[in-house]
């Protein structure tokens, strides 16, 4: 089955706006999701993007708030605000999803409900009873890659990831890549959708594995 690769961090505000976008585009067409999650803020220094504190308040308030409650609307999302709790590290949730696809798993609809329960419903992903209830949510136990959750091999597939997304040059969360095409921001799916179906024309070589 061909593939689309998924460059994002599991506390992401416009990961979670185009989820369940990207998974019913990726299901039509026939492909896989190749869930990467990463440290977004070290992936973020490498791109050479301004740090999120460091941006203007303006600039905040514009694109963490006035389009996100645009997006929302628009794809019928339930998004109410920033979590309390979304200054805690993402690391446990984006390590528990690469220990799940450690063992196999198809993480789709978990790493979608993490966002939801989040974003949604203020779950705190750095919270380990959370993140095991996120789990039954989908009918999964994630006790067992709770406990691999940081080990050596999946904090080095951790580190991986976010070395690969600065080297291809992610520009942040969610950045997909289509036969080797990128598309940075949710706003792009219809242009990933199209990508899915017949290439663009040319190539952008940053891309390049």
């Amino acid at each position: 089955m061909s593939e689309v690769e998924y460059f994002y961090s599991a506390h992401s505000a416009y990961a979670y706006l185009g989820s369940a976008a990207l998974i019913e585009i990726a299901a039509a067409a026939g492909r896989s999701i190749v869930h990467k999650p990463v440290d977004l803020n070290r992936a973020m220094e490498g791109y050479g993007s301004t740090a999120f504190r460091e941006r203007s308040v303006k600039q905040r308030d514009h694109f963490f708030r006035r389009e996100m409650e645009r997006w929302a609307e628009f794809r019928g999302v339930i998004m109410p605000g920033r979590p309390s709790n979304h200054h805690h590290s993402p690391d446990l949730s984006n390590k528990l999803l690469i220990a799940a696809m450690g063992t196999g798993q198809n993480v789709d609809r978990l790493a979608h409900r993490m966002l939801e329960a989040h974003w949604g419903e203020g779950a705190d992903l750095a919270d380990p009873a959370a993140l095991l209830r996120i789990a039954g949510d989908v009918g999964l136990d994630g006790q067992a890659w709770l406990d691999l959750a940081d080990t050596l091999d999946v904090n080095a597939a951790y580190a991986t990831n976010t070395d690969e997304a600065i080297a291809r040059g992610v520009p942040g969360s969610p950045t997909y890549f289509v036969d080797g095409d990128m598309f940075y921001g949710q706003d792009r799916l219809d242009l990933v959708a199209w990508a899915m179906k017949q290439p663009f024309r040319d190539t952008w070589p940053l891309v390049t594995k």
